[in-house]
């Protein structure tokens, strides 16, 4: 089939950097050709072909990044060519167009520009300038059979806003991108949440480029509280999680919200599936040991879905056997305390994390499957050489989200494109920067704001008040010594009045 109609992609100006990576998996997924030639992806108006209007509504029944589908009926860089070409498109198709301007059909123009401000006179002077439009029809603007738009983009520097529009739109509306999605499954309304729950937009980003479809099993290696579980399942995947915190899996960690003392007794990854009528895609979670897999090798996902701890807010940790020393001989010897029940935790560096990660996802996911995670650094030191690199997985999209300070994360996602027929052959490559500790690095910033500084400071000052309880130091409690001279002064006070 040609590609032959043109459309408008309306974008939401938020997150701008996954965009193009969405679009692109979105039409991936549901086999659709298209045409494009933006030359600037920042903008928020696309113009691109499909082949009809239904692969336009496909594409809009899962674009998060997504704010409206038009289809194009004129546009131009001037007032004089803009008019002058829909003039033109009304001619040429004046008998496919027909029905939109009989008498008992009733219509509705929006006004909508980007980096500038138009009064409601303005707009409604832009919309009688078109007064060539054989509209036949009553106005309906709650309801209308029919919905046209009209866009000016005044460039995308807020501090040096043209002055005339570099581009005017015109175009019919066909459906909205599915943004209310964010709004259903948002945070702040959520059973469930912790310190590093996944923000909803990101998160539906994510199972867009993860190819997320009916039927799919989507898995979590560090689920935490389950935030790409749910809008994996929302679009239709069988979700599985795993991860080694059992505190935070039984939602007996300290709540995250400030105005809640206790967790809920009926919190949990589950309890975050049934809220949104996704229990029945819902398989389990699990505590494990990403490190010390327990998976069978012939276990097969459709995709990984991960945000791995970063060893900021949350630390990264794997399973250790603590080893004694024996002295025999005057020899020192190392053995293994067998006898242990409760497991122990060490440092899990995550050059050894991203390494783990992506042969895991070489062995577990079927060819053709996707691998979506996010990898932080110091923005000094990035090149495109520090991407890991694995000989069965193909890197398909690289966007930027930047955090605080001179940190950034970026959101990789990988496609498995063959399989190994030697596992012992398959190699990670990472770069040395990747083994510097991001932690240290990440504190050491000069751009790190008070309040995380003050946070870590309160870390260390609890760290070091457990180690002095474990040496028999007796500790006074600071801060009822305050209050309660605080009060005294204040009953002195009171008694000398």
């Amino acid at each position: 089939m040609s590609v032959r109609g043109k459309y408008i992609l309306w974008f939401a100006q938020e997150h701008v950097e996954f965009r193009t990576a969405e679009f692109i998996s979105l039409m991936k997924l549901m086999h659709m050709q298209y045409n494009d030639n933006i030359d600037n992806k920042l903008k928020p108006f696309w113009i691109v072909e499909f082949p009809d209007d239904a692969v336009a509504l496909n594409y809009a029944s899962r674009a998060i990044a997504l704010r409206a589908v038009l289809k194009l009926w004129s546009h131009g860089e001037d007032y004089e060519k803009f008019h002058e070409n829909l003039k033109l498109f009304i001619k040429q198709n004046q008998s496919n167009l027909s029905h939109f301007f009989k008498e008992d059909t009733s219509f509705k123009i929006t006004v909508e520009t980007y980096n500038k401000h138009l009064s409601q006179k303005e707009k409604i002077e832009r919309i009688e300038s078109m007064d060539y439009l054989p509209l036949k029809g009553g106005v309906n603007l709650k309801q209308p059979d029919v919905e046209w738009w009209y866009a000016e983009f005044w460039g995308l520097d807020p501090t040096d806003v043209p002055k005339k529009p570099k581009d005017i739109l015109f175009g019919q509306w066909l459906a909205n991108g599915q943004r209310q999605l964010i709004k259903e499954i948002s945070l702040k309304k959520r059973k469930f949440i912790g310190n590093t729950s996944m923000d909803a937009q990101l998160s539906l980003l994510m199972a867009n480029q993860a190819l997320v479809k009916p039927g799919d099993l989507v898995f979590d290696p560090f689920v935490g509280t389950g935030s790409l579980l749910v809008s994996a399942a929302k679009f239709g995947g069988y979700v599985l999680g795993a991860d080694i915190d059992f505190m935070m899996l039984h939602a007996r960690a300290r709540p995250s919200r400030i105005t809640q003392k206790v967790r809920e007794k009926d919190e949990s990854v589950r309890a975050n599936l049934e809220q949104y009528n996704c229990s029945h895609r819902y398989l389990d979670v699990v505590v494990a040991d990403f490190s010390n897999t327990l998976w069978r090798q012939n276990l097969k996902f459709d995709s990984i879905i991960t945000d791995p701890p970063y060893g900021i807010r949350e630390a990264t940790e794997k399973i250790t056997v603590k080893e004694k020393v024996e002295i025999k001989n005057n020899k020192a010897k190392i053995s293994s305390d067998t006898n242990l029940h409760y497991p122990s935790t060490s440092r899990y560096a995550l050059h050894h994390l991203w390494n783990d990660l992506l042969m895991f996802a070489s062995m577990h996911l079927k060819l053709g499957g996707r691998l979506v995670f996010w990898l932080p650094f110091c923005r000094d030191d990035y090149t495109d050489e520090i991407i890991p690199q694995h000989t069965n997985l193909m890197l398909i999209s690289n966007s930027e989200q930047i955090l605080m300070g001179r940190t950034s994360r970026r959101l990789l996602t990988y496609e498995k494109h063959s399989e190994s027929n030697h596992f012992f052959y398959d190699k990670v490559i990472l770069h040395p920067i990747l083994t510097l500790d991001f932690r240290e690095r990440y504190f050491e910033s000069e751009d790190v704001n008070r309040s995380e500084r003050r946070i870590h400071k309160a870390k260390q000052r609890e760290q070091g008040r457990l180690e002095a309880l474990k040496r028999g130091k007796v500790l006074n409690d600071v801060v009822s010594f305050k209050r309660n001279m605080n009060r005294q002064r204040f009953n002195e006070i009171e008694e000398c009045k």
